[in-house]
Protein backbone atom coordinates (compact mmCIF):
# COMPACT_ATOMS: atom_id res chain seq x y z
CA UNK A 1 0.00 0.00 0.00
CA UNK A 2 0.74 3.50 -1.04
CA UNK A 3 2.53 5.35 2.16
CA UNK A 4 2.18 8.96 3.35
CA UNK A 5 4.60 10.78 5.31
CA UNK A 6 3.81 14.04 6.92
CA UNK A 7 6.01 16.64 8.55
CA UNK A 8 6.94 19.75 9.62
CA UNK A 9 4.59 20.31 13.03
CA UNK A 10 5.70 22.00 15.94
CA UNK A 11 4.84 24.08 18.65
CA UNK A 12 3.79 27.58 17.54
CA UNK A 13 2.65 30.92 19.14
CA UNK A 14 -0.69 32.10 18.17
CA UNK A 15 -0.31 34.77 14.98
CA UNK A 16 2.54 32.45 14.00
CA UNK A 17 3.36 30.00 10.66
CA UNK A 18 4.38 26.38 10.20
CA UNK A 19 4.46 24.79 6.98
CA UNK A 20 3.67 21.25 6.53
CA UNK A 21 5.02 18.58 3.66
CA UNK A 22 3.57 15.64 2.87
CA UNK A 23 5.08 13.02 0.46
CA UNK A 24 3.42 10.29 -1.41
CA UNK A 25 4.08 7.97 -4.67
CA UNK A 26 4.15 9.57 -7.52
CA UNK A 27 1.91 7.42 -8.87
CA UNK A 28 -1.13 8.28 -6.20
CA UNK A 29 0.27 12.12 -6.52
CA UNK A 30 -0.16 12.22 -10.01
CA UNK A 31 -3.70 10.70 -10.45
CA UNK A 32 -5.60 11.81 -7.14
CA UNK A 33 -6.46 14.98 -5.97
CA UNK A 34 -4.87 15.31 -2.08
CA UNK A 35 -5.61 16.94 0.66
CA UNK A 36 -4.52 17.82 4.49
CA UNK A 37 -6.94 17.22 6.92
CA UNK A 38 -6.37 17.46 10.93
CA UNK A 39 -7.89 15.74 14.04
CA UNK A 40 -8.25 17.93 17.36
CA UNK A 41 -8.27 15.94 20.29
CA UNK A 42 -11.92 14.50 21.09
CA UNK A 43 -13.45 15.81 17.58
CA UNK A 44 -13.12 13.70 14.42
CA UNK A 45 -11.01 13.81 11.48
CA UNK A 46 -12.08 17.23 9.54
CA UNK A 47 -10.32 17.94 5.91
CA UNK A 48 -9.44 21.42 5.74
CA UNK A 49 -7.86 21.82 2.53
CA UNK A 50 -7.37 20.10 -1.05
CA UNK A 51 -6.10 20.52 -4.22
CA UNK A 52 -6.40 18.18 -7.42
CA UNK A 53 -4.11 17.37 -9.92
CA UNK A 54 -4.71 20.28 -11.66
CA UNK A 55 -3.90 22.57 -9.04
CA UNK A 56 -7.63 23.96 -8.11
CA UNK A 57 -7.39 24.42 -4.36
CA UNK A 58 -10.57 24.13 -2.23
CA UNK A 59 -10.40 24.94 1.91
CA UNK A 60 -12.91 24.88 4.91
CA UNK A 61 -14.34 27.96 5.71
CA UNK A 62 -12.60 27.80 9.23
CA UNK A 63 -8.86 27.89 7.34
CA UNK A 64 -9.73 30.14 4.47
CA UNK A 65 -7.41 33.38 4.03
CA UNK A 66 -4.70 31.78 6.33
CA UNK A 67 -3.83 28.25 5.10
CA UNK A 68 -2.76 27.85 1.64
CA UNK A 69 -2.21 24.41 -0.08
CA UNK A 70 0.17 23.55 -3.15
CA UNK A 71 1.96 20.75 -4.87
CA UNK A 72 5.53 20.20 -4.79
CA UNK A 73 5.30 18.48 -8.72
CA UNK A 74 9.07 17.04 -8.46
CA UNK A 75 9.02 15.69 -5.29
CA UNK A 76 5.67 14.38 -4.85
CA UNK A 77 4.48 16.25 -2.19
CA UNK A 78 1.95 18.22 -0.96
CA UNK A 79 2.73 21.35 1.19
CA UNK A 80 0.20 23.30 3.67
CA UNK A 81 1.44 26.55 4.44
CA UNK A 82 -0.66 27.87 7.65
CA UNK A 83 -0.13 31.21 9.05
CA UNK A 84 -2.33 33.33 12.00
CA UNK A 85 -2.27 30.26 13.74
CA UNK A 86 -4.83 29.84 16.11
CA UNK A 87 -5.15 27.67 19.13
CA UNK A 88 -8.33 26.01 17.62
CA UNK A 89 -5.64 24.87 15.15
CA UNK A 90 -4.18 22.50 17.69
CA UNK A 91 -4.45 19.02 15.62
CA UNK A 92 -2.79 16.30 14.39
CA UNK A 93 -2.47 17.05 10.58
CA UNK A 94 -2.58 14.07 7.93
CA UNK A 95 -2.87 14.10 4.51
CA UNK A 96 -4.28 11.47 2.35
CA UNK A 97 -6.34 11.44 -0.80
CA UNK A 98 -9.72 13.58 -1.47
CA UNK A 99 -12.46 13.30 -1.64
CA UNK A 100 -11.93 9.74 0.21
CA UNK A 101 -9.19 8.13 1.66
CA UNK A 102 -7.64 5.55 -0.30
CA UNK A 103 -4.49 4.67 1.60
CA UNK A 104 -3.68 3.78 5.13
CA UNK A 105 -3.30 7.25 7.38
CA UNK A 106 0.45 8.70 8.49
CA UNK A 107 1.40 9.15 11.78
CA UNK A 108 0.34 12.64 10.72
CA UNK A 109 2.37 15.56 12.61
CA UNK A 110 1.35 17.55 15.59
CA UNK A 111 0.68 20.77 15.65
CA UNK A 112 0.12 22.48 18.68
CA UNK A 113 -0.90 26.63 19.12
CA UNK A 114 -0.04 28.07 22.23
CA UNK A 115 1.48 30.83 24.48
Amino acid sequence: QAQLVESGGGLVQPGGSLRLSCAASATMFSIYAMGWYRQAPGKQRELVASISPGGTTNYADSVKGRFTISRGNAKNTVYLQMSSLEPVDTAVYYCNTVPLPITSWGQGTQVTVSS
